[in-house]
């Protein structure tokens, strides 16, 4: 990050423009929506500069600029479009001690003008450094879209309550004061009432929540898919954003945590297969006690959690203490694992059933109904196979099954480091061997890859061959 955002106070603060054409109006506009005392010094102004000018809003001086007009500056622009007078410019503005832009120019700026969001008195500023002005209108319209024009009111409504607010007596309560007045309550008052029906609104709230009720907790059960932030759900990034408490398992990527607000305890709950683990009825009890706190907590389970993530268990120990819970479901990794190897789970004439398979349990190698699957058609997506390959190659073989039915294993599905190796069911367990395969892995049985790209391992027979 070569630039850091900061919002700068320009309230009774100098601004100098050396420029007055159609170049400097556009940074002039934006400007003129602070309260700094703007001077613009150029010849021949536009009209609209000349209309600024007539209504008082600005001080023009249709002349060229003198280092006495930077004194006293917090900050000098050079926007006569012409090199050698705004290089001028912004040396009488180095000298005054102010910062310095010329603009359009990059590398002679010392500031940069973001593109803005104005619901004053909430402002979001929106920068890529200069390299992608594109994709900053891109961003600045979409959040255009999400925030009312209402935002604004509300936020100088609810300002002015503030002190009144800091007396509820948690972080957790005054969030949810808040969370409530401004995407739920405030803004139904405010256009069905207008103002005065929001400043009725806040008292509502501030009583309620002023209330000797105990404050109950609640629990969201999370599917966070397979790893690539993409893949959550709306809810499930709403769900994470409003946690006071996250519990996220060894598997949920460091891009899906930093989605968490930085006031949210974050605790790792992982398991790992042949190391160091969290007990299953340990989690249960932790996550008992911070819904019985009164906490808003994100259990985050990797891929969905429905799908070999002992939601069950879970969802059992919140019931036995009578406590609130929702289940978020996410993209499971076999799905996200078929997207990118550009095949489908199911296919007319292949197969028209899955299985969903484990290659563990809680005794140790996972029991199925191999004879079924050593059947030719039969398809599966097998988790926690990858220790487990020896004894699921030598079961489907030992039933029947064909020894060049086709493999495709997809190692860290959908995130950067992913890798996929397509094999045969005879080759299964020396190509896991040579592939090192360290990441979460899905293996499919009896589906080929349509595509593997180029920075993936295309048969890691090949790769143990040249030794690498």
């Amino acid at each position: 990050m070569k630039y850091y955002p900061a919002f700068l106070k320009l309230e009774g603060e100098k601004v100098v423009f050396s420029g007055a054409g159609d170049h400097a109006a556009a940074k002039i506009k934006l400007l003129l929506k602070t309260e700094a005392d703007i001077l613009v010094v150029g010849e021949d102004p536009s009209d609209t500069v000349l209309a600024w000018a007539k209504d008082g809003r600005l001080t023009l001086a249709q002349r060229e600029i003198q280092i006495c007009d930077a004194f006293g500056a917090r900050l000098v622009y050079g926007a006569n479009d012409e090199p050698e007078a705004d290089a001028r410019a912004v040396a009488f503005g180095k000298k005054a001690g102010a910062l310095t832009n010329i603009v359009d120019n990059l590398e002679a700026s010392e500031f940069l003008t973001p593109a803005i969001v104005d619901r004053d008195p909430v402002v979001i500023a929106i920068g890529t450094e200069g390299t992608a002005p594109v994709l900053a209108r891109k961003v600045k319209s979409e959040i255009e879209e999400m925030l009312p024009t209402s935002t604004g009111t509300l936020a100088l409504i609810a300002n002015s309550f503030r002190p009144m607010a800091t007396r509820l007596k948690s972080s957790t309560e005054r969030r949810a004061f808040w969370k409530r007045f401004f995407f739920a309550d405030g803004p139904k008052a405010l256009a069905e009432g207008g103002t005065e029906a929001v400043e009725n609104t806040l008292l509502t709230l501030y009583n309620d929540a002023q209330s000797d009720m105990p404050k109950t907790g609640h629990a969201d059960l999370i599917g966070t898919g397979p790893g690539d932030p993409e893949l959550l759900t709306l809810k499930a990034r709403r769900k994470l954003h409003e946690a006071d408490v996250v519990l996220h398992d060894r598997l949920v990527t460091p891009e899906i945590l930093e989605l968490a607000r930085r006031e949210a305890t974050v605790i790792c709950v992982g398991k790992q297969g042949y190391g160091p683990s969290w007990k299953q009825e340990d989690i249960n009890a932790l996550l008992v006690e911070h819904v019985r706190k009164g906490h808003i907590v994100a259990r985050l389970k990797s891929g969905d959690a429905a799908i070999f993530g002992r939601l069950d268990e879970e969802i059992d120990a919140l019931e036995a203490s009578n406590l609130s819970w929702e289940v978020v479901p996410g993209i499971t990794s076999a799905s996200a694992a078929a997207a990118s190897i550009g095949a489908s789970l199911t296919r007319r004439g292949r197969n028209s059933s899955l299985r969903f398979l484990t290659g563990r349990d809680v005794d140790g190698f996972a029991e199925h109904e191999w004879k079924a699957l050593a059947k030719d058609g039969s398809t599966a997506a097998i988790y926690m196979g990858v220790n487990a390959s020896r004894f699921l190659a030598g079961r489907l073989l030992m039933h029947g099954a064909n020894a060049a039915t086709p493999i495709t294993i997809v190692e860290n599905a959908s995130r950067i480091d992913q890798r996929v190796i397509a094999t045969t069911l005879a080759n299964l367990t020396a190509d896991i061997d040579s592939a090192m395969i360290e990441g979460p892995a899905i293996i499919f049985l009896g589906i080929a890859p349509r595509r593997i790209n180029t920075a993936t391992l295309a048969h890691a027979t090949t790769l143990a061959a040249t030794g690498a």
